[in-house]
């Protein structure tokens, strides 16, 4: 079985290697300007700037003329005119292979924000489901039915409290926890967040600096 390596960069995105291959997911405006740059697959789970940047997606698939995008339909609208065939859409019971990574679709809304903004729709994506099994929710705390080994978990956001994230990790119950979606989080209270979901939520719990990753 091959292995695959997990490098975090800034806030919700994250790449992953395997057999030479790259997959990124979530290169929005808060991540690095060339966090998407050659990745053979990209994967978008939502339209919010801080998941999606059009910019960093257009420059990413001219660099590299076989990269592809897999994305729900409120982003793949707005990029998939300028690169035919090469942006696919996706929804919940999907699964598809891209890079040579086995995806599966699950769940269609962002988390409520506040009862009076409308939800948009969001993706999450399980990467290599059977064998080492990452989920990236996007911005829900969206449960697969499918065993987990690595939950990606989106720690700061304006649509969630600590509690909840403890209770997703408890309920998913993955065999590590490492952090996303943490731009928001100032370093004083990184220790703070660390502490409850290390002792509460039942898991291994990583944070990683951007660049840093682990093997799977």
């Amino acid at each position: 079985m091959a292995h695959m390596k997990l490098t975090k960069k800034s806030h919700a995105c994250v790449r992953l290697e395997k057999d030479g291959r790259t997959l990124a997911i979530d290169p929005g405006g808060f991540s690095e300007q060339d966090a998407a740059l050659g990745a053979d697959a990209i994967l978008v789970t939502h339209e919010h700037p801080d998941h999606f940047d059009e910019g960093r997606l257009r420059a990413a698939l001219d660099a590299n003329p076989a990269a592809e995008i897999w994305t729900l339909r409120a982003v793949a609208d707005r990029i998939a005119a300028a690169f035919p065939g090469r942006v696919h859409t996706v929804g919940h019971g999907d699964t598809f292979t891209a890079a040579g990574f086995d995806v599966q679709v699950h769940g269609e809304l962002h988390a409520v924000i506040h009862p009076e903004l409308p939800r948009i729709t969001n993706v999450g994506f399980l990467v290599d489901p059977g064998s080492t099994a990452v989920f990236h929710p996007g911005d829900a705390l969206t449960v697969p039915e499918q065993p987990v080994e690595t939950l990606l978990v989106p720690v700061m956001a304006p649509w969630n409290k600590v509690s909840e994230v403890i209770e997703y990790v408890r309920e998913v119950k993955p065999q590590r926890a490492v952090d996303i979606h943490d731009a928001l989080l100032t370093d004083l209270a990184r220790p703070i967040y660390d502490t409850h979901i290390g002792n509460l939520g039942g898991a291994e719990h990583t944070r990683y600096a951007s660049g840093d990753g682990t093997e799977l």
